[in-house]
């Protein structure tokens, strides 16, 4: 399968990462960020993780490629290291879906193989290991698939949750 277009939105466009961490978040915050509207520019959340990633990996360089995801690393050994730096596990399905989806994106639109990705919380000095098997290929698909359905509805409907009231949209949804 190769990967799905906004086909109504922006056939220029292709899923973001960014986009996959929100579809596990929130519906709506996927939906507002895909139709260019970036309320995190001036989160002190985002600023906290820019700044982890500066103090905790100085020396490694961070990857944007195609315009579509944005590696915080990668180290070449016997297998292609991606590595993404997170502040916490709270959110770690997110996490580790947009580092599977990274890993698929090389795969598929970079024929890249024997990818490994690692998600690294510096802050609780802990490492998690991921793979991308062939059950893990088909949810990506099947994900961004619904992401290109999110994005060409209507904007959902906000649903509360816990994680809410930090959210930099939070004003946008509830006041």
């Amino acid at each position: 399968m190769t990967l799905k277009y906004y086909e109504s939105f922006e056939s220029n466009n292709k899923i973001t990462g960014q986009q996959v961490g929100y579809y596990f978040i929130c519906k709506t915050k996927l939906w507002l960020s895909a139709h260019k509207i970036n309320m995190e520019l001036e989160s002190d959340n985002v600023l906290v993780g820019k700044q982890l990633h500066e103090n905790s990996y100085k020396r490694e360089k961070e990857y944007l490629i195609d315009n579509i995801i944005n590696v915080d690393f990668i180290k070449k050994r016997d297998n292609i290291e991606v590595h993404e730096i997170k502040k916490t596990p709270k959110m770690e399905k997110s996490h580790e879906y947009q580092l599977l989806y990274y890993m698929y994106y090389l795969e598929h639109e970079k024929d890249i193989e024997n990818v490994v990705g690692f998600i690294d919380y510096p802050k609780i000095r802990k490492k998690v290991k991921l793979e991308l098997d062939d059950d893990k290929r088909r949810e990506i698909e099947s994900i961004i698939n619904e992401i290109a359905t999110i994005i060409n509805s209507d904007i959902p409907k906000p649903q509360k949750s816990k994680i809410c009231s930090k959210c930099a949209y939070f004003e946008l949804c509830w006041i």
